[in-house]
């Protein structure tokens, strides 16, 4: 049913399909429920291009972006699972999922605010991932629809506590989401997090794209473009060494749109190591404290024409040529996923920065707010 965006915005009712200027509309319906028998909803935003984005409210899942090709032949274009409930119990590789506190690695899992040392779980080797589980990609969210400053645009704010001591961190940190869908085929997400106790915060989404369609196999044919002359170099765990290694003459030059099959098999330590791309880039565009997001990114499907562009306000871009898949994880459509099926352009702080002096800080002081906006723009050339 079509109800009046003045009555209605704010609020979660099951079944609410509400309508933006005959353009936008945003629909909410029960969909599964959590281990402990809680809720877990689904979000539908569309706009008047034929573009729908599905959002769960576990791990703030981005569980499908369906997109027309040049043909307007419309697919799901990024991976994630059939069943909803299993975002919060099988996805070990953050499909779609907002990863939290800390996105990507911090060494030993360890680091010192005010001269004491914090402890996080050591799940990668010897070293912390995305701040251990479960957190914020397995948890449930509260959520609502909102009402968009924007016109013709739908919106969903999801919230999450992360308490005082959750995985070793300190402080209740609450970070609110908004994802937002416009006519341009824009999906922003617009992050601000609190906290009551001095602590470390990096958040992203992590969703793997394949803009050829989520069933069609390998990305290597796919082209990106990274906006960036630098990136950070790793040792063989992962984690940066400190150095800002420059782009040129190596196989991490993105500089100029390239498949990403291209190089990634040369006999460059930095790939052997990741088996594949799996690194941060340091991005040009970057400006300290800009509230307007900047590109970042871009990619291209030469079968599909569809578009992808990434802009945001943060400092670096992990680019991740989903070395690690192996056949064991099923996909929405049925298909086991293999290494190179998607990437993913996870836009961020850089790995391991409370414990690298010269990265840009990571830390979240009481009384301060984080403020983070990533935009997805999807399209056809």
């Amino acid at each position: 049913m079509k109800i009046s965006t003045q009555t209605l915005f704010g609020l979660s009712i099951l079944g609410i399909s509400i309508s933006l200027s005959h353009a936008a509309t945003i629909s909410e319906k029960t969909v599964a429920k959590m281990p402990n028998g809680d809720n877990i909803k689904e979000y539908t935003l569309s706009n008047k291009n034929g573009m729908t984005v599905k959002i769960l409210d576990v791990g703030a899942v981005i569980a499908q972006v369906i997109v027309p090709d040049h043909e307007a032949k419309l697919e799901n274009v990024v991976l994630g699972f059939a069943n909803p409930a299993d975002y919060a119990t099988l996805n070990k590789s953050n499909f779609g999922a907002v990863v939290g506190r800390y996105a990507n690695r911090i060494a030993k899992g360890q680091f010192t605010i005010n001269d004491k040392t914090y402890q996080l779980p050591i799940n990668n080797g010897e070293n912390s991932l995305h701040g251990g589980s479960p957190t914020f990609a397995q948890d449930l969210w509260q959520s609502k629809i909102v009402k968009s400053k924007q016109k013709d645009t739908a919106a969903v704010e999801l919230k999450y506590l992360s308490p005082n001591g959750q995985n070793g961190f300190p402080g209740n940190l609450t970070t609110t989401l908004v994802y937002s869908l416009n006519d341009a085929n824009e999906l922003a997400l617009h992050y601000t997090a609190k906290t009551d106790q001095d602590t470390v915060i990096n958040l992203t989404n992590h969703s793997y794209f394949n803009l050829a369609g989520e069933t069609s196999g390998s990305v290597e044919d796919q082209e990106v473009q990274l906006l960036a002359s630098h990136f950070t170099r790793t040792d063989a765990a992962s984690i940066p060494t400190g150095e800002i290694t420059p782009v040129t003459d190596t196989p991490m030059d993105f500089r100029k749109m390239k498949p990403i099959g291209q190089n990634i098999r040369d006999q460059y330590d930095q790939l052997q190591n990741a088996k594949g791309y799996d690194h941060n880039w340091v991005l040009d565009n970057y400006k300290p404290n800009a509230t307007q997001p900047a590109l970042a990114a871009k990619a291209f499907d030469p079968k599909t024409k569809r578009t992808l562009e990434v802009y945001t306000t943060q400092p670096g871009i992990q680019f991740f040529s989903a070395n690690g898949f192996n056949g064991t994880v099923i996909g929405t459509s049925g298909k086991a996923y293999r290494a190179t099926d998607a990437f993913a352009l996870e836009t961020q702080h850089f790995p391991n920065s409370p414990n690298t002096p010269n990265f840009p800080s990571t830390l979240l002081k009481k009384g301060q707010t984080f403020n983070q906006t990533t935009i997805y723009k999807l399209g056809v050339k």
